[in-house]
């Protein structure tokens, strides 16, 4: 028996007065937008739309006039619907799916359950927004992180090589450890059977092109970099010590909007680098880093960090203080990474260059 699928259908909403409170909740997926309307206090409708930005707007239309918000969580559609609406002119926000108030027994889920949700936690003002970049800041962002990936991607496969020598009882060349020119020449002149060749030879290929097209990416973040955009935050950036051009263009593009952030707890906790606390009553414990942020940018602020206290001794005395505390060099190391991450905010929205602890 076949199967047909329902189409969403778009439904018609009565046309709202400027006297009334519309919040409308969204849940945007590839095919399908459900969306959950309430009205001075009750929910009025929902229904389902075609996943088409120009859509969603031509249903929303006829509720222009009392609109008080439209809302939907981050996901793998983009910013690109909050984008066209703000355009318009209506007021959106986008959600963070980690920041969205969960009930203890939350029972049933369901694409138009969790609109309506998003509906009444809007109009309870419940949500905190996410700042939407703009095109050019998130295709930005995307070049760094295509870098990112791509380096994860070169790191797979030098797994992969070392795993196929130990599997099949081949010593490393010297030079391995550091993947030497010379190393990987060695790599390609090992007598094997016909097959194993082949798949090395595979492995091998695969690793030339990763650092093909890791070369040519950081070509591309270099033009990036000297761009008018970008130019003179990165100078300002790069006169703290430890930063060099690739932790400042990461940090630049990552951390988009500077000055939407209003103390530097927001900013730590942002790039991920906050620890966990759990207080209650007269106890208090930290626990681990703060789930948020991106990994690769933490990744980058850290060996930032190392350079940062070898080359100033104030920065030093703060490490060894911090080691003395903790026991734990990754905990020291790490709380000297927060604070790098404050000052090159602190940097960006007061406009000034890195200088020195008296």
């Amino acid at each position: 028996m076949i199967k047909y699928r329902r189409k969403p259908v778009t439904h018609k909403f009565e046309d709202a007065s400027a006297e009334d409170l519309v919040y409308v909740g969204l849940d945007v997926h590839k095919n399908s937008v459900h969306a959950a309307v309430r009205v001075n206090g009750k929910l009025v409708k929902t229904c389902v739309m075609p996943a088409d930005n120009a859509a969603v707007i031509k249903t929303l239309r006829p509720l222009a006039p009392g609109l008080k918000r439209i809302v939907y969580e981050a996901g793998p559609t983009g910013y690109n619907l909050a984008r066209l609406i703000e355009t318009i002119g209506w007021p959106v926000g986008v959600i963070a799916p980690g920041k969205t108030p969960k009930e203890a027994n939350s029972g049933s889920k369901s694409d138009k359950l969790d609109c309506r949700k998003l509906a009444e936690y809007s109009e309870k003002n419940l949500l905190r927004t996410l700042a939407v970049p703009t095109e050019q800041e998130e295709a930005d962002r995307q070049l760094t992180r295509l870098r990112d990936h791509l380096k994860k991607k070169e790191k797979r496969i030098k797994q992969q090589i070392k795993s196929f020598l130990l599997q099949h009882g081949h010593k490393e060349p010297p030079g391995l450890s550091h993947w030497s020119q010379y190393a990987i020449a060695e790599l390609a002149k090992l007598e094997l059977l016909p097959e194993l060749r082949f798949v090395l030879d595979i492995f091998l290929e695969e690793l030339r092109t990763m650092q093909d097209q890791l070369e040519k990416t950081e070509r591309r973040i270099k033009e990036l970099a000297a761009m008018d955009r970008f130019a003179e935050n990165k100078a300002r950036l790069e006169t703290h010590p430890g930063v060099g051009w690739q932790t400042a263009m990461k940090y630049l593009t990552e951390v988009y909007q500077p000055e939407r952030f209003n103390e530097t707890t927001e900013v730590a906790r942002y790039v991920g680098l906050a620890p966990l606390v759990r207080q209650s009553g007269e106890t208090r414990k930290k626990g681990p880093l703060i789930k948020a942020g991106q990994g690769p940018l933490r990744c980058f602020l850290i060996q930032a960090s190392w350079q940062w206290i070898r080359h100033d001794p104030h920065a030093a005395d703060v490490y060894r203080r911090l080691l003395s505390n903790t026991g734990c060099n990754q905990k020291a190391i790490t709380g000297m990474a927060r604070r790098m991450a404050v000052n090159l905010w602190c940097m960006l929205t007061r406009s000034e260059n890195y200088r020195n602890a008296e």
